[in-house]
């Protein structure tokens, strides 16, 4: 694994025992280019962070500040290695269950992303469901913001009242989801 591209391209990067499927090289440089310019000076929130892949590459396509959420304090500790590794500021490693996170953290940032473990088997906890149940998505997200989730491509896309799917790109077994917030009505 490694940053693709910006300030720390090439970088590599260490990826916890904990986390099963990091985001590959091919899917992040897909997903970056449809990001495009939205990534420089963005305020970023990467949930169920891992490596801390996603986040390290905002930050080093010169995104403003990253905050890395992940329940696993293994996880927390490699997205500190990772940003003192690739010299990267603005990164603020958090380890917490995303939910919890949500409830107490009142920051709104322009692009979010949701890379929790796939759902494999029936019964398997949906994240993406239970974040999009939890209503904490919609004030976390700045106007004008994107939602970016990450799911199996064998899963339907997620929907949600607060949320309308604006893109769906399917990368092998991965498949990206873009969502922007629904105008009130």
């Amino acid at each position: 694994m490694r940053i693709i591209a910006g300030k720390a391209g090439r970088t590599a990067i260490k990826v916890p025992s904990a986390v099963a499927r990091p985001t590959t090289d091919f899917v992040r440089q897909a997903l970056f280019s449809i990001l495009g310019e939205r990534v420089e000076n963005a305020r970023v929130l990467d949930l169920y962070a891992g490596s801390g892949a996603l986040g390290l590459e905002a930050l080093s396509r010169g995104a403003a500040s990253c905050t890395f959420v992940d329940e696993h304090r293994q996880a927390a500790n490699v997205v500190t290695e990772n940003l003192t590794k690739a010299k990267l500021t603005g990164g603020h490693p958090v380890k917490s269950e995303v939910i919890t996170y949500l409830k107490r953290d009142s920051a709104t940032y322009d692009l979010i992303f949701a890379d929790p473990p796939y759902w494999k088997y029936y019964g398997d906890k949906d994240h993406i469901a239970d974040l999009f149940k939890s209503e904490l998505l919609p004030p976390r997200l700045a106007q004008g913001g994107r939602l970016v989730v990450e799911i199996s491509s064998r899963q339907a896309s997620p929907e949600s009242s607060d949320f309308t799917l604006i893109s769906r790109r399917e990368y092998g077994s991965s498949t990206i989801l873009l969502y922007e917030a629904r105008s009130p009505t």
